[in-house]
């Protein structure tokens, strides 16, 4: 019916109306809180490009984990940094190292309330802060990254996660971690892909907060081109063959079209980050004044969600699930 009769404003009336007829939710259980750990620190130490994040010692990301499941956080992501790095990464794999420590203390704090990930890269365990170790042309050698990566899975698994998630964006990485992990028994860890993963200018302050900053070069050879949409379904599909469990677009806001992409076109669930720098300049509006922060906030993650993800990794998830902004 046209207008008078038809008046679509009613439904905007009031608060209540409109949390009754909102087409997309927040659900915390959907969120995933990334935790930086690293060897070497006392407690909590905040990082100055991320207000909010911090990295942690062992014990401190078990309260830090502690508070995400108290609000209904569905999970958190592991990040670790190591005490000393080598051209390998091979502190990756080193069932004492920061992200196998701190997995066995969150299982033995927290059982199985919420959903306990680990990435998986070299980034924060190599000396040059690169993917993997590299050839005479500084650019990473990808089977043996996917070597490394597989190594880091199983002492992952068994440190007790619920998920590993490769976000090297290395050639057949997926299908080698999965082969990897159900030869040593570890059928039931999920596999989370970065499947469509940028080379994005939004990562800056990550690799502050995980120390991975490289020296010298980029991460152009393997990770994607933002020009590149369709690219992305291709990197999807191979990962879906591959026996991913879930496919990941990163980042999160400035490829909302790809995250629609993928929902349309894909039945495995869809995860979508919203990274560093996306955090972090909604920060520094919201500092200035320029913006209402915890609204953006809100609004932001709502649009990740619109667009088809069915998980969202945010630094703001804690916030987000106190109804901050709502």
């Amino acid at each position: 019916m046209p207008f008078p009769e038809s008046r679509l404003r009613r439904l905007r009336r009031t608060p209540a109306l409109r949390r009754a007829f909102a087409e997309t939710r927040i659900d915390p259980a959907q969120l995933v809180l990334p935790v930086f750990v690293k060897d070497g620190v006392q407690g909590a130490q905040p990082i100055g490009s991320m207000p909010g994040v911090a990295q942690h010692d062992v014990a401190s990301a078990v309260d830090l984990a502690r508070q995400a499941v108290d609000v209904g956080v569905g999970g958190i992501i592991l990040f670790g940094i190591p005490a000393t790095k080598d051209a390998q990464g091979s502190g990756g794999w080193d069932p004492q190292g920061p992200v196998p420590r701190a997995a066995r203390a969150l299982r033995e704090a927290l059982g199985d309330d919420l959903v306990l990930w680990a990435d998986v890269c070299q980034c924060e365990y190599t000396d040059h802060g690169h993917c993997g170790p590299l050839d005479a042309r500084g650019q990473v050698v990808n089977d043996a990254a996917v070597e490394a990566y597989v190594r880091d899975a199983l002492a992952y698994a068994d440190a007790g996660v619920d998920v590993v998630a490769p976000s090297g964006m290395m050639d057949g990485q997926v299908a080698a971690i999965r082969a990897g992990l159900d030869a040593k028994g570890f059928e039931e860890v999920a596999l989370v892909a970065y499947a469509a993963k940028y080379a994005s200018a939004f990562y800056g302050p990550f690799r502050e907060a995980a120390e991975s900053t490289m020296q010298g070069g980029d991460r152009a050879s393997h990770q994607m081109d933002p020009a590149n949409r369709r690219e992305a379904m291709l990197e999807l599909a191979a990962d879906a063959d591959e026996g991913a469990d879930v496919l990941m677009v990163k980042p999160a806001l400035a490829y909302l079209d790809v995250i629609a992409d993928a929902r349309e076109v894909f039945d495995l669930p869809i995860a979508a980050y919203q990274v560093s720098g996306e955090y972090a300049m909604l920060h520094a509006a919201a500092e200035r004044g320029w913006i209402d922060g915890p609204r953006a906030m809100r609004e932001a993650v709502t649009s990740i969600r619109r667009a088809g993800a069915d998980l969202v990794l945010t630094y703001a998830a804690i916030e987000l699930a106190t109804g901050a902004g709502a």
